[in-house]
């Protein structure tokens, strides 16, 4: 029988339920996924921010690039050089926002739908070995637990 007064009890109990532990358990998940994620989009010599902002166009469509920034949480200036990144490289274009002569609205050229097209898909399949450990119930239940988290946390900000 386990006794409650034992330091090893309280390490191994006690302490996987403190904040610290599963902050530091949630982290170390974290980047293990992230890498999984980079690891997927690697080939395509993209990094991580400007495949998001293709996916960002590839599911929401033609989007002014403050409202990207916000979808992949980005800065400003992040965003900027990630669309201007994509358009060095022909795989999105800017035009100037019919309801607003300040913004441009960026959208994806034919070349940069088929690129994106086929890198997430792609992303999608490494995704899903990436979680294939947890059974469906399971992811349901880690994200409503992470949303939790996550809106708890930055009420507190």
């Amino acid at each position: 029988m386990e006794n409650y007064l034992d330091i090893k009890y309280y390490v191994t109990k006690v302490s996987q339920e403190t904040g610290t532990h599963v902050w530091l358990v949630l982290s170390k998940a974290c980047r293990a996924v992230e890498r999984n994620a980079l690891h997927s989009i690697s080939g395509l010599g993209l990094g991580l921010s400007d495949f998001a902002v293709l996916e960002v166009l590839l599911h929401k469509g033609p989007q002014p690039v403050n409202v990207i920034g916000k979808k992949v949480l980005l800065a400003s200036g992040s965003t900027t050089a990630a669309v201007d990144r994509l358009a060095e490289r022909g795989l999105v274009e800017r035009t100037p926002d019919p309801d607003d002569a300040r913004a441009r609205i960026v959208r994806l050229t034919e070349s940069g739908r088929g690129l994106i097209e086929k890198a997430f898909r792609k992303h999608a399949q490494d995704m899903e070995e990436t979680m294939a450990v947890l059974k469906p119930a399971e992811r349901v239940e880690l994200v409503r637990l992470l949303k939790k988290v996550g809106l708890w946390a930055e009420a507190r900000l």
